[in-house]
């Protein structure tokens, strides 16, 4: 029996008992009764109020515990961990290509993202620089999964605030990138399609022609968001004045993405630390002065057009080459072709590995189950996610599998800050300021 610093018994929190797996912990939410009982009894109208983590609106699996009084929240503490995936430990048991298929559901509304900033953390390591052609590939794909994520971002707020039609052309749009993700690679979601060393395979023939029928839409679109929602005298009063951070807030609690640049901030690492090729685009870095939710919409809009500005340029950047590099000991997968039954190894690959050289076979063998090996070393690199800065620290002790890899992962930094949005406000604009934040408990919680 154990005692914590407040005398209460730790077993009441995290029961253990030993299994032939090793030590399993039961661990319980134990704090309920004593955040009851420290509301001051004086004050009749104080209430403490649970929202979540079933509630629709708090954008995911997010507790928030609120202190009310009437219908001002005198403080409310997030809560997080109910979509824990254990994402990081795995990685440890899992070759280093393997880990692009652990990493990529983290966020699951960014994939792409997860997967660029691993990858690029193993090819530092590495030391090997992928080709151009797979570098402009990935930021077609980046950007394409940013105006995803913020179609979500938008529809979801709209819903949660009761603009119903703006969760119906949100997702109808997506549906429109989920559909040229599945052309590329067959997943609409958690691809696994970045891989060290490049891409898991090309572009398909029509691939092209496809997100430039996108590019050419989208637009119009965002014409009809602005339609609906900009004007709209309801819109403007749950948005405008709700969840105020300021520039010093969002730094004093390492806030970053379109939060950060909705308060004034032009951070934004595509042009402050530019990574696969970015410093080659020309593109603006939406900012605004409102530092409230109203601020957040307006920026995620014009990012979504600076995003469409980036793809059209990555499409005329496109020349013929390789997606994955030379190096036969780190190119995996290698030697692709789409046939009848779906894409495998081509028949070439295949024959010769056979039934022509024992040493190719013995190869492949060793690449696909046991991986190759990383130089032992530490390294961290970050990208600019479409919530903010996601920083991937990966440590190899020189074998084939990750000794540590941790993520900085924006949606859990940024929760921070919904004491800062929401105390002091109504209990409605909890909401409103939660769901200007975008979190994605994915991976807030892997």
């Amino acid at each position: 029996m154990t005692a914590t610093d407040n005398g209460t018994s730790a077993d009441a929190y995290a029961a253990e008992r030993d299994t032939t797996e090793g030590r399993v912990y039961t661990v319980t939410g134990g704090d309920w009764d004593e955040l009851v009982a420290s509301v001051d009894p004086v004050s009749e109208e104080r209430l403490i109020v649970n929202l979540g983590p079933q509630h629709p609106s708090t954008h995911g699996v997010l507790r928030l515990v609120c202190e009310l009084e009437g219908e001002t929240v005198r403080s409310v503490r997030p809560i997080v961990g109910y979509l824990h995936t254990g994402i990081e430990k795995n990685l440890e048991y899992r070759n280093w290509t393997q880990g692009t298929t652990f990493v990529t559901r983290a966020d699951y509304l960014a994939p792409i993202f997860n997967e660029t900033a691993y990858c690029l953390a193993v090819e530092k390591l590495l030391g090997i620089e992928v080709p151009r052609r797979a570098d402009v590939i990935r930021v077609i794909m980046m950007e394409l999964n940013r105006i995803s994520s913020h179609l979500v971002a938008l529809a979801t707020t709209g819903m949660e605030l009761g603009a119903l039609s703006m969760m119906i052309y949100g997702f109808r749009d997506r549906e429109k990138i989920l559909d040229i993700f599945e052309a590329v690679c067959g997943l609409r979601m958690n691809m696994a399609y970045v891989r060290p060393g490049g891409l898991a395979q090309d572009l398909p023939r029509d691939g092209v022609a496809m997100i430039r029928e996108f590019v050419d839409y989208m637009p119009q679109g965002l014409d009809d968001y602005e339609g609906l929602l900009t004007g709209n005298a309801i819109w403007q009063e749950r948005t405008q004045g709700v969840g105020y951070l300021d520039v010093s807030g969002c730094l004093a609690l390492g806030v970053t993405g379109p939060v950060l640049r909705s308060a004034g901030l032009p951070w934004d690492l595509r042009k402050t630390m530019p990574y696969c090729g970015y410093e080659e685009y020309d593109f603006e870095v939406p900012v605004h002065n409102g530092a409230d939710a109203w601020a957040r919409y307006v920026v995620r809009l014009e990012e979504i057009r600076q995003s469409l500005r980036i793809i059209d340029q990555g499409l005329d950047k496109l020349e013929p080459g390789p997606v994955m590099v030379e190096d036969k000991k780190i190119a995996w997968p290698a030697q692709l072709a789409l046939g009848a039954d779906g894409m495998g190894n081509s028949l070439n690959h295949i024959r010769h590995i056979m039934s022509q050289s024992m040493e190719a076979l013995i190869h492949h063998f060793k690449l696909v189950t046991e991986g190759f090996r990383v130089p032992a070393g530490q390294v961290y690199t970050a990208i600019e996610a479409p919530r903010g800065e996601l920083g991937i620290h990966a440590v190899s002790d020189g074998g084939t599998r990750p000794f540590r890899v941790h993520m900085r992962e924006p949606s859990f930094i940024n929760l921070q800050s919904i004491p800062a949005l929401a105390e002091g406000g109504l209990l409605a604009d909890v909401i409103a300021g939660g769901a200007s934040l975008d979190p994605v408990m994915g991976g807030c919680d892997r």
